[in-house]
């Protein structure tokens, strides 16, 4: 009962630091990678699918992307979704291609990002620590029950205590590498 215990914690704390993986990319900096349009929706006949899924997706230079939906109808669809989307990007048309470029950031909007970055780091660290004390209770719920020695319950505890302190210092040495990520000019 413990090791599926530990091992399921764990997978979860796994889940929620690929989450933030995720979402620190989209997170731009001032370099252009197709990557930061995979959240973008685009209205496709009724459902929202990711832009990827009804145009190409490429790299015109450094700090520009060029989309090219597959269908002509879908232009408008595809430049509106990546224009509302909250990265603050300005698509403009050229005959079937969208261009789409990366506009240099200014020192105000990298602490911005940096702010942003710092709350999504939190959030997941919260998420572990709610993992950890879903654990814990676990394992205390089992020692009334008897299911388990008192000995073990508190080895374990300690070995979920130790899980949570790796997780939330790999959730710190990401944020660190975006935020000088985002500081690089």
């Amino acid at each position: 009962m413990i090791p599926e215990l530990k091992k399921t914690a764990e997978a979860k704390m796994q889940k929620s630091l690929e989450a933030l993986r995720l979402d620190l990319q989209k997170v731009r900096t001032g370099r252009a990678h197709t990557g930061l349009l995979d959240h973008v929706q685009v209205d496709y006949y009724g459902s929202m699918v990711p832009v990827n899924q009804v145009a190409n997706v490429t790299l015109v230079d450094a700090r520009t992307i060029g989309v090219q939906p597959w269908e002509k109808g879908m232009l408008q669809k595809v430049e509106k979704a990546i224009r509302d989307c909250d990265m603050g990007l300005n698509p403009a048309s050229q005959g079937d291609l969208i261009r789409v470029p990366m506009p240099a950031l200014t020192e105000e909007r990298r602490k911005e990002m940096i702010k942003i970055v710092k709350t999504e780091g939190e959030g997941v660290k919260v998420a572990i620590r709610n993992l950890r004390r879903d654990a814990i209770s676990h394992l205390k719920d089992a020692l009334k029950k008897g299911e388990i020695p008192e000995d073990d319950e508190r080895k374990a505890q300690d070995d979920v205590q130790k899980l949570t302190d790796r997780y939330i210092v790999e959730v710190d040495k990401m944020l660190a590498t975006k935020e000088a990520e985002l500081m690089q000019v």
